[in-house]
């Protein structure tokens, strides 16, 4: 028979806990209505995302991985189940700014500045020059991009562009950020040094990621959380809780410890998916 004192420190146990998680989905499901008939997309995910994760998707093309991202951010409905981001509807989340969404290209417009760019979205909240301007610097300055402020997109590379792309989901100072295979286009070396900068950003600024990517490598290195999507209809197969330090450098991926991480996943992806379908 529990004591009052403990059903009290349960209870405050489990409203810490709720206060903490970012994202809960339940038995969440979404069905596309084609010409051709439905397509299941989505089968009865179940997943938490706690404050401060770095959480990564990953499976085959077709699995649903920027699709469930999708529905985190309001830019698809589920037809089952339920979702709350920060303890709200997707929709009340995204009216509140709650989260910043980095696509798989950068998205810049050329006509405007580096800078410009990523006022934007600052300019539609109304915010004064004042204040554009002092996130606009602090959030080049995360991304190693100060001194381009007056550049425009055609003249930086691709990876610079892309960290242009990451300050401005940053500037509208989100709880959260949604990444959509950010440097899937890059070449390795590019790729490699911005996971790097990636995670530096992460661990400084303590934000909660949700992060789409097909590689393993890049899955293992950045997440605190890894989770394996299969197709036909997109479903979780596996979710890796990493164990690797938070203190990370590019040298951790020959590591035993990475090793046996990326095998698991490898594994996952192996079972969750024939290549012979």
């Amino acid at each position: 028979m529990l004591t009052a004192a403990e059903i009290e420190d349960g209870l405050e146990d489990a409203m810490s806990e709720q206060a903490k998680r970012v994202i809960d989905i339940e038995k969440l499901s979404l069905t596309f209505q084609t010409n051709d008939g439905p397509v299941h997309a989505l089968s009865d995910i179940d997943l938490k995302i706690e404050e401060g994760d770095f959480v990564s998707f990953i499976g085959p093309s077709g699995c649903g991985k920027t699709t469930l991202l999708r529905v985190i951010a309001d830019l698809e409905q589920p037809t089952a189940g339920s979702i709350t981001v920060n303890g709200l509807s997707p929709e009340q989340a995204r009216l509140n700014r709650a989260y910043g969404y980095v696509f798989q290209a950068a998205a810049l417009y050329p006509w405007r500045t580096i800078a410009k760019n990523i006022a934007l979205p600052l300019e539609i909240m109304g915010l004064s020059k004042a204040e554009q301007q002092e996130r606009i610097s602090k959030n080049m300055e995360l991304v190693n991009l100060a001194g381009f402020e007056q550049k425009y997109p055609w003249q930086l590379s691709g990876g610079m562009q892309q960290r242009a792309s990451i300050a401005r989901a940053l500037a509208v100072e989100p709880d959260l950020l949604l990444m959509d295979e950010p440097f899937g286009a890059l070449d390795e070396i590019v790729r490699d040094h911005l996971n790097d900068q990636l995670h530096q950003l992460w661990d400084k600024t303590n934000k909660t990621v949700v992060f789409v990517t097909h590689s393993i490598p890049e899955a293992v290195y950045l997440s605190t959380k890894i989770v394996v999507l299969c197709p036909r209809p997109g479903r979780i197969y596996d979710v890796i809780d990493s164990d690797l330090p938070r203190n990370r450098t590019l040298d951790l991926r020959e590591s035993p410890e990475f090793l046996k991480i990326a095998h698991r996943v490898r594994e996952g992806l192996k079972a969750g998916h024939s290549y012979d379908d």
